[in-house]
């Protein structure tokens, strides 16, 4: 079986590799560590596809130490242990490094086997992982290690390792297949900021031209590659919450085309129930009062959206995502109910004033007989003083109107029906 492109062309030095020039530029403190060839504990994350092994595998190589690799998602305790008898024999007198790739799936358990060995220094760990360490990983493992974020390539980071790709796949086949700039370019664009999934789809294209007879790869193929090849996410990852954090508060800053944007990623991820509840949540937190009406309408889009399903909801959650980015903003109505929350989990309550209470007769021992209770609609403008608050907090204000038409509006009218 032919090994992958990515596999083929996997940089040597820390030289070809392409991106990350925040921590491996020159005179940067993780390319000072792999250039000493005497490595720390690190753990490396990010998404996939930005260097993470790569960089792990260069350093074990500039080691002279045992290298053991072992992901995480497959390898079991016994498999630890198979590594930890190793120590202190011939075969690793300079110790063992251990390639631990995706972490994050090693339980709390396994994590501590590790432990004491890390330590002592009789094991060197070189972690990867797509999560934030600083929620999967045990505190003790990461108190003994260096952290450092790989972050996704930018398309004009990818475009050089394309088409150096192409021309050793070419090479290789004795083929002459042009990947030209433009074409380079969109494939970069399509990898989102994963180089090995902008290999993959070179690695199809020129399949695709070479059993076709093109001596390029052509728009067609690219067009048949990238239809069935849309960003797709961890929907339990740090990704999906970035993408849906970023799309709210797109919303709630008032761009419309961001607010799209990140739509878009969720819609082509066929993530239609995160697309359509971080909707309705700004439609009444950060529009609310506003334009109230706005959240019967966005409902009804949304309905519309679960209705037809994807393809089709594209389009009535496009329509509500840029009335909620265009409308007026206001949260007074979250914070108003913020504010009583506050009071009401703190024990500030009180008892309910006597004429709210949902009582018809009164005990012989009742201080005061009758509820006397005054039914707004026998009053003038259907408003009467009466006190509705505890009486404890008879003078708390918790809804403070924001600066909008319509809420002022609905000041005016209180205002004057209370005089």
């Amino acid at each position: 079986m032919k090994t992958p492109l990515a596999e083929r062309v996997r940089p040597k030095t820390i030289d070809e590799v392409a991106g990350q020039k925040e921590i491996l530029g020159k005179g940067k403190i993780l390319r000072n560590i792999v250039e000493s060839g005497d490595s720390p504990n690190l753990i490396f994350y990010g998404p996939s596809g930005v260097g993470k092994t790569t960089v792990a595998r260069i350093i074990a190589e500039n080691s002279g130490k045992k290298m053991c690799y072992l992901n995480a998602t497959t390898a079991s305790t016994a498999d630890i242990k198979e590594i930890i008898g190793e120590i202190g024999t011939i075969a690793a007198d300079k110790g063992i490094l251990l390639y631990l790739d995706e972490i994050q799936y090693f339980n709390k358990k396994q994590q501590q086997i590790l432990l004491s060995y890390i330590e002592n220094g009789d094991i060197t760990l070189v972690a990867s992982t797509t999560e934030n360490p600083f929620f999967y990983v045990y505190n003790a493992i990461l108190s003994r290690s260096s952290v450092f974020e790989f972050k996704p390539l930018s398309a004009e980071e990818i475009v050089p390792v394309v088409k150096r790709a192409a021309k050793i796949a070419c090479d290789e086949n004795g083929k002459k297949i042009a990947v030209d700039d433009e074409k380079a370019l969109k494939i970069a664009r399509a990898a989102a900021g994963d180089v090995r999934r902008a290999l993959n789809i070179l690695e199809l294209g020129l399949m695709l031209a070479e059993s076709g007879k093109n001596t390029e790869i052509t728009d067609d193929i690219l067009e048949q590659i990238l239809e069935g090849n849309s960003v797709r996410y961890d929907r339990n990852g740090d990704e999906h919450y970035d993408i849906v954090s970023a799309y709210q508060k797109s919303m709630r800053g008032s761009d419309v085309d961001a607010s799209l944007h990140y739509l878009a990623r969720l819609l082509a991820a066929g993530d239609l129930p995160s697309a359509c509840r971080r909707l309705m949540v700004c439609a009444c937190e950060d529009v609310g009062l506003a334009y109230p009406q706005i959240i019967p309408i966005v409902k009804s889009a949304v309905d519309i959206a679960n209705a037809v399903g994807l393809p089709e909801a594209r389009i009535p959650l496009a329509d509500a995502v840029i009335l909620v980015a265009s409308a007026p903003k206001s949260n007074s109505g979250e914070a108003a109910i913020d504010r009583a929350l506050a009071d009401v989990n703190s024990g500030n309550v009180g008892s309910v004033p006597r004429q709210l209470q949902n009582k018809h007769f009164d005990g012989e021992g009742a201080a005061v007989k009758g509820q006397h209770y005054l039914y707004p609609h026998d009053f003038k403008d259907h408003y009467v003083k009466q006190q509705y608050l505890p009486d404890n907090l008879k003078n708390k204000k918790y809804y403070q109107p924001g600066d909008n038409k319509t809420e002022q509006s609905f000041k005016d009218y209180l205002d004057k029906i209370k005089k």
